[in-house]
């Protein structure tokens, strides 16, 4: 029936598109007179002028000030409601719950960090999920009713026909099959179960490296080494959720790990990841090796190595290199991507000192030659990602004004 907001071409649907373009623009370029507005959508004044008071009406933009140093009288600045719309996101790892809060422009509002050591849980996992996703909120100034979407990013995934996580065996308390229920029925607002590492690439790709890119690869080596796949400007999850999983993957060099998900690790996983970093070091006489966690011994061991030029640091980052490449070696055969974002501590710490060198050895490895690059997001790159999930599904709710 004509007239309906779902139908394409009425008067609804055409305003509705052009709130949305004009919602983007605010994003995009902060506030912005009714003038520009109107030059930037093609829209003439009259028509610009509606949609700001249509969208000033809905809540969606507020009137923020006026120009000023220009020729001719000050003009009325719009800018997107911060307050329209809250989103977050959880990253989880064995240690700890990372949870922040977002405002519909992406300004985080909110954070905290719930601590989670041991083995076993101390806590129930929905009660960790609930505690995390609190104190963000009650940082924020917000109620849990605020908050309009969560995406929780863990290691593995979610399997999408049994529900259960998979390919993370290391994390305690999240793999009963009644979990995800649990969880549902605890939150009010919809949530989303995404890998890590894909999330991860999800930050390159809106605010990092990746920006502009449809096919790329986002190698991650941090508590674990995974691969992010992006094709055509989406994810590429699999069936099971494990694309990516490539620390399982069986690479020259390492010995054959079988029965891969009972010890959690595979070939390149063995080869190149950061728990074999402080190992190689050893081996090569590297000296003052420190000590904690390997994941930051690791990264500050590629740093080190990375800003010396003597034998062992030296050879460390190129016998390093060589391992990282051998791996993907394999993922550029198989994708031919156009780009490879190196991202995580293991690997961002050696910056484009590292770079070159696995770019090298990479092409003498493999056919295809796809671009290299460090990753740009570097402050929780697996939350920054949760939360822009989280953000782009919140405002292509709250931003539709055909409804």
């Amino acid at each position: 029936m004509a007239g309906t907001a779902g139908t394409p071409g009425t008067p609804r649907v055409l305003r509705a598109m052009n709130d949305r373009a004009a919602l983007d623009l605010l994003l995009e370029h902060g506030p912005l007179s009714r003038t520009r507005i109107g030059k930037l959508t093609g829209l003439s004044k009259p028509t610009a002028s509606q949609l700001l008071a249509r969208l000033e009406a809905a809540g969606l933009v507020l009137a923020t000030g006026t120009t000023e140093g220009r020729p001719g009288p000050n003009a009325q600045l719009y800018a997107v409601n911060a307050k329209a719309a809250y989103a977050a996101g959880l990253d989880v790892t064995p240690e700890r719950v990372l949870a922040a809060v977002a405002d519909v422009t992406g300004r985080t509002v909110g954070s905290y960090e719930l601590p989670t050591p041991g083995r076993r849980p101390a806590q129930p996992v929905v009660r960790q999920v609930t505690d995390a996703l609190d104190g963000a909120v009650k940082a924020a100034g917000l109620t849990r009713a605020d908050v309009h979407r969560l995406v929780i990013g863990t290691p593995g995934a979610f399997d999408p026909n049994t529900g259960r996580l998979r390919y993370a065996s290391h994390l305690p308390g999240w793999h009963s099959p009644a979990l995800l229920d649990e969880l549902a029925a605890a939150l009010p607002m919809p949530v989303e179960y995404e890998n890590d590492v894909n999330l991860a690439a999800v930050a390159e790709q809106r605010l990092g490296a990746a920006r502009g890119h449809e096919d790329f690869v986002l190698l991650w080596n941090e508590g674990g080494l995974g691969a992010a796949l992006v094709l055509g400007g989406r994810l590429h999850r699999g069936w099971t959720g494990g694309a990516g999983e490539v620390g399982f993957l069986p690479v020259p060099g390492a010995p054959l790990v079988r029965q891969v998900t009972k010890a959690n690790s595979g070939g390149y996983q063995e080869l190149a990841g950061s728990q074999a970093v402080p190992r190689l070091a050893r081996e090569l006489g590297v000296p003052d090796i420190p000590s904690g966690p390997y994941a930051e011994v690791a990264a500050a061991l590629v740093e080190r190595a990375a800003a010396r030029d003597d034998g062992p640091h030296r050879q460390l980052l190129e016998t390093y290199a060589t391992r990282l490449a051998t791996g993907l070696a394999s993922l550029v055969s198989v994708l031919d991507p156009e780009l490879v974002v190196l991202s995580g501590a293991s690997l961002t710490a050696g910056g484009d000192t590292l770079r070159t060198l696995v770019q090298d050895e990479l092409e003498e490895l493999a056919a295809a030659r796809p671009r290299l690059v460090v990753g740009e997001v570097r402050e929780h790159p697996v939350l920054r990602g949760a939360l822009e999930s989280a953000l782009a599904a919140t405002r292509d709710e709250v931003f539709d004004t055909s409804r």
